[in-house]
């Protein structure tokens, strides 16, 4: 797809813009989002063909059951997907491979989606909060 440089570009971007962002932020406990990125970029390394360091370091990726701890609203896959988009705008891609990245990115914001917006206000003005008792979304047809 694009390699290390390119996703450790693109996740780098990414984080730069979650690192500011008042819906986002709150779920990441570390000062450093160093960490956070690092996992981005080998998940999205091992998922497009690259090398299997996150499955080695981490295990099985298991998305829905790493974001379970977390209401995730509408809203805050809004926001998600507006930091990975304004990311992937500075990238040169062929139209194909950013289509199909971008595909991806929009199933994978979906399907980590499990409460509304209106369920997540009830914990006050973030939408991304400790999540009682996670939804289930099944998952898009297709991938």
């Amino acid at each position: 797809m694009g390699g290390h440089e390119f996703f450790a570009r693109l996740v780098h971007r990414f984080y730069e813009g979650v690192a500011g962002d008042p819906l986002l932020r709150p779920i990441y406990p570390e000062e450093d989002l160093s960490g956070a990125e690092e996992r981005l970029r080998m998940f999205l390394e091992q998922y497009w063909g690259g090398p299997k360091t996150y499955q080695e370091q981490r295990g099985h990726p298991r998305l829905r059951i790493r974001h379970a701890p977390f209401a995730v609203s509408p809203r805050a896959r809004a926001s998600w997907l507006t930091h990975m988009r304004t990311a992937l705008d500075e990238e040169d891609l062929e139209p194909e491979l950013e289509r199909q990245l971008w595909d991806y990115f929009e199933y994978a914001a979906t399907f980590m989606v499990n409460t509304t917006d209106e369920d997540a206000h009830a914990y006050g003005d973030s939408d991304v909060m400790p999540n009682p008792s996670p939804r289930s979304t099944p998952p898009a047809p297709g991938r």
